[in-house]
């Protein structure tokens, strides 16, 4: 009788981890401003070491974080400031097995170095978007408006 107990209690621990995750992800994405996408965290192999995830769009910021964890930490802040992208494709190689054909990854620059994202190609319109849709010049400070000459 002992087995099944443990049996029984390994069962409802698995479940309940499970709802966590679950649930997790549904406090991220209810807020709005969030969507799919995934983070090359390795470069050992190519075409490997890719994190599924979510992005939350907070401000200035994109936040990365993982699908499968229960930590409500990002793993990754990208600021908008400071990124820059330097390549559009799709995916190549082992890449078209693991993720849809619709997809397009972006090679972006920051200070620390290059970070590859991959995401939906209408979403990524909208990251795009979202990129340059900053205000000009330093982060907080605005680029005055040039005034009209009246002749």
């Amino acid at each position: 009788m002992q087995i099944l107990e443990v049996f029984g209690i390994c069962i409802a621990a698995f479940f309940a981890l499970l709802f966590m995750i679950f649930f997790r992800r549904r406090l991220l994405m209810v807020g709005g401003g969030a969507i799919r996408l995934q983070v090359r965290v390795s470069t050992m192999v190519p075409g490997r070491g890719w994190s599924t995830g979510i992005g939350q769009f907070v401000g200035g910021e994109l936040r990365f974080h993982r699908m499968f964890s229960l930590a409500f930490r990002p793993k990754r802040v990208l600021d908008r400031s400071r990124l820059v992208v330097e390549q559009r494709r799709g995916p190549d190689g082992p890449e078209r097995l693991i993720m849809p054909a619709q997809w397009v990854i972006l090679r972006l620059g920051t200070r620390s170095g290059e970070i590859e994202i991959a995401m939906a190609e209408a979403t990524a319109t909208g990251f795009l978007s979202w990129l340059e849709a900053g205000p000009p010049g330093q982060p907080g400070s605005f680029a005055p408006r040039p005034r009209a000459v009246e002749r």
